[in-house]
């Protein structure tokens, strides 16, 4: 068994961060992550680009290229480091330390820390149309990872749907790259620019981050890119893989050839482990997604367990790597490794920060709102890609008297798949919420139970410290 002041699970912005100023304070710190080097989905493969092919650095951006130096401040500071590793269950005793038990490198270990700093950051949001299981269709961060970790990229004709500035960054990355894109169907409903007006003085304060995304548009509009707006009922047409995409873009139909589908409607945080160890959650409206309650010092509403980055709320990589340090701050406080005169300017600095990187969001959940009509799925078009549920099923399910997600999926077998609902929570919830006539939070979210990622029974069988 391992024992450590502060385990950190997620190598991201937040956990980098976070492993780096603890260390500084003088805990012992141990980071788990799934990757095979640090950085998160947003510097994903920064290290290997960097020694490797540093001619991507180029097209991928320097926003990407900077996480070189965040990956270089974590391995300096000393920390140890568990690459390749999934936690796949976290418990929640009442008093005393926690023990998180990871898989990793053929055997499961147990993790004994004083303090769990969760910063396992955020997923896309599923994007439930007709044809979606189509082989050819795809996310747009899934193909972004693939870019990023080995320079691949989707075979043309290649279309990008969807919403929000992952959108733009990686039309304009496809763009600077040479890679070639058909068309981009925008699905961001008319009146963006008015929805975020009244949010425009405050964002005003995260003038660097508005700056960027003017450049991104202007990027996307100079491409000669076609671009499709107020795209909507969107779907993928095909027989043994995709092979058009149809929609309607300003009320007339559009029907485009593509050999690949790319799917974005935003991203929300990743509630698997805060749902395991049983944190409170509320329904952010805005961002149409459960997320869990912090205080300001980052903490959940079990002691001792604290979340940094788009885990809590989505903002994105300069703001996690601001709640990263600011939760390492406290949490070395409330171990006696620090105290608070000395720990004062430096939270400050990251609070001022982080509220300037943070006033822009208002305005981007603004302009662009998750999609309405997830709610409002009936029909065949599957909810749950595992068990192959549909919408239509789980409506069903309310009529057959399922009051929220766990009887749906009692009834179902949706979310009781190897992705354990997370291709599918917040769609059954939405649609549950609509056929109730309830709020989601009325409604709930599924009971998360570990193993919360498939885990072989080698791995069990080699738990370290077992009898």
């Amino acid at each position: 068994m391992t024992r450590i002041d502060l385990a950190i699970i997620g190598a991201g912005p937040a956990g980098m961060e976070a492993a780096a100023t603890a260390r500084e304070t003088g805990l012992s710190v141990l980071l788990i992550d799934e990757q095979p080097e640090p950085g998160g989905q947003i510097w994903r493969a920064i290290e290997c680009n960097v020694s490797e092919r540093p001619d991507n650095l180029v097209f991928l951006g320097p926003d990407y290229a900077a996480g070189a130096a965040r990956a270089e401040r974590f391995r300096a500071s000393g920390a140890n480091y568990w690459p390749s590793a999934m936690v796949w269950h976290l418990d929640n005793p009442e008093t005393g330390d926690k023990t998180a038990l990871v898989a990793w490198d053929g055997v499961t270990r147990q993790v004994q820390a004083r303090s769990v700093l969760l910063a396992t950051g955020a997923m896309e949001r599923p994007v439930p149309i007709p044809g979606w299981t189509l082989p050819g269709v795809m996310s747009i961060g899934a193909a972004q990872t693939m870019l990023k970790s080995s320079g691949l990229y989707p075979e043309a004709p290649l279309v990008l749907a969807g919403s929000g500035p992952l959108l733009l960054l990686f039309a304009v990355q496809c763009h600077a790259a040479g890679i070639p894109i058909s068309a981009v169907l925008d699905t961001t409903p008319a009146g963006a620019m008015t929805r975020g007006l009244p949010h425009l003085p405050k964002a005003l304060l995260g003038w660097r981050t508005l700056l960027k995304g003017r450049r991104l548009m202007q990027a996307l509009a100079s491409s000669g890119i076609p671009v499709y707006r107020h795209v909507r009922n969107l779907e993928a047409l095909g027989a043994d893989s995709v092979e058009r995409v149809r929609c309607t873009s300003d009320g007339q139909t559009v029907e485009i050839e593509a050999t690949t589908l790319l799917l974005h409607e935003g991203v929300v945080p990743n509630p698997q482990l805060t749902r395991l160890i049983g944190c409170e959650h509320r329904w952010n409206a805005a961002q149409r997604c459960f997320h869990p309650m912090l205080s300001d010092r980052g903490e959940t509403s079990v002691p001792g367990v604290f979340v940094a980055g788009d885990g809590g709320g989505i903002g994105g990589a300069p703001a996690a790597e601001n709640t990263g340090r600011i939760a390492a701050l406290e949490i070395a406080e409330e171990l006696g490794a620090v105290n608070r005169p000395s720990g004062d300017i430096e939270i400050v600095k990251a609070r001022d920060n982080l509220r300037a990187q943070m006033a822009v969001r208002p305005l981007l959940d603004a302009m662009y709102p998750p999609p309405d009509w997830i709610g409002k799925l009936d029909g065949d078009v599957l909810v749950c890609r595992c068990e192959e549920v549909s919408a239509r099923a789980v409506r069903g399910a309310v009529a057959d008297g399922a009051p929220g997600p766990n009887q749906a999926k009692a009834f179902l077998r949706a979310g009781m798949g190897p992705c354990q609902g997370r291709m599918c929570g917040l769609t059954v919830t939405e649609i549950l919420a609509d056929a109730h006539g309830k709020e989601p939070d009325a409604i709930g979210y599924y009971r998360i139970r570990p193993p919360i990622k498939p885990v072989t029974v080698g791995e069990l069988a080699a738990l370290d410290g077992a009898d």
